[in-house]
């Protein structure tokens, strides 16, 4: 991923290689599957995001390679999905200090819903009908003419290029005063839900936040050519802080990254799965309205809570659902 020293099979010679952040120096590298890097990896990777250089000192070689590139990165959670149950902290297994490296940092869900896994599909198969067409739009793939108002991918990429080499903007006075009382604002908010669920935010918001809200408020400015980052552009670059990092820091739980989780919705769920896990045993079939009834007009839970266990059993593996969804099967413990 970052780099270093490799020995010549023929002339038995050490020479220093670069990986991926090297090789990516002055544009974009993306890494998935994080989560199974080595250690020793994830380690040498602060280096590259903070310094954007990486030092090699191996085999009596010593040198520096630079790193000035963008990364992104995609890792999956723990348990292998989501677990609404379990706090962020838990259900992600990575050190602060490289979470806090990222500007920004979004928790993909798989949430089923037929209009968007509709919307998927179509693209994926619209990826694969046009994949001999350099430009994906042509009249060979059948995809028609290219849309009114959308623009070409060269004239983006002069466009991009352009951006980067001609514009540097800066934040105006106004703009930071408003930067800093957001920053203040959202450190109060995390406190708060760190008092509320009694743990540590799973994703630290810290000093490293406030440079990267500014570092999109300048990359929004250059967008438009803009020489100042405006008050504007903060209002858009908090937008995202807000709807990716922050909300990924306080989310989790029953209300996922809609919300901090509330202790007592918590202690609700783990009741309703202990007494569904010992009434509801391996190899038994039942109908969800019939678990729903019960738990919710006999038993007083809410049926938000017992519909969030079934389907938290569901992801699992431990309950399998039949007669059109209708009905339950239990799988395994």
């Amino acid at each position: 991923l970052t780099g270093g020293v490799v020995c010549e099979s023929g002339s038995g010679e050490f020479d220093v290689e670069g990986g991926a952040v090297v090789m990516a120096d002055g544009v974009v590298v993306c890494s998935d599957e994080v989560e199974e890097r080595r250690e020793q990896d994830r380690v040498a990777v602060h280096e590259a995001m903070e310094e954007q250089a990486i030092s090699s000192a191996k085999a009596g070689l010593t040198g520096v390679l630079n790193s000035r590139t963008s990364v992104g990165a995609a890792a999956n959670g723990v348990f292998g999905r989501w677990d609404d149950t379990q706090a962020v902290a838990d259900n992600i297994d990575f050190q602060s200090t490289i979470l806090s490296r990222f500007d920004l940092i979004f928790l993909v869900r798989d949430v089923h819903n037929e209009e968007r896994d509709s919307t998927l599909a179509k693209h994926v198969m619209g990826i694969h009908m046009r994949a001999g067409d350099p430009q994906g739009l042509g009249e060979k793939s059948g995809g028609g003419d290219m849309p009114e108002g959308e623009l070409s991918l060269e004239f983006l990429k002069k466009y991009i290029n352009y951006c980067r080499l001609k514009c540097a903007p800066r934040l105006s006075e106004a703009a930071s005063k408003k930067l800093a009382s957001h920053f203040v604002k959202f450190r109060q908010s995390v406190k708060e839900s760190e008092d509320a669920s009694g743990a540590r935010a799973g994703i630290p918001i810290t000093i490293r936040q406030l440079e990267a809200i500014v570092r999109i408020s300048e990359s929004l400015a250059k967008m438009s050519l803009s020489p100042f980052a405006t008050e504007q552009h903060v209002d858009e670059a908090v937008r995202l802080f807000q709807v990716a990092t922050l909300q990924a820091a306080t989310g989790g739980g029953i209300n996922g990254v809609e919300g901090a989780a509330q202790q007592q919705d918590m202690e609700e769920v783990f009741r309703i799965e202990k007494v569904l896990e010992a009434r509801f045993k391996v190899g038994s079939r039942v109908s969800e309205r019939t678990i729903i009834d019960d738990f919710v007009g006999r038993q007083g839970y809410s049926e938000y809570a017992v519909r969030k266990v079934i389907a938290i059993m569901t992801q699992r593996g431990q309950v399998e659902r039949f007669a059109q969804g209708k009905g339950l099967y239990r799988i395994s413990n």
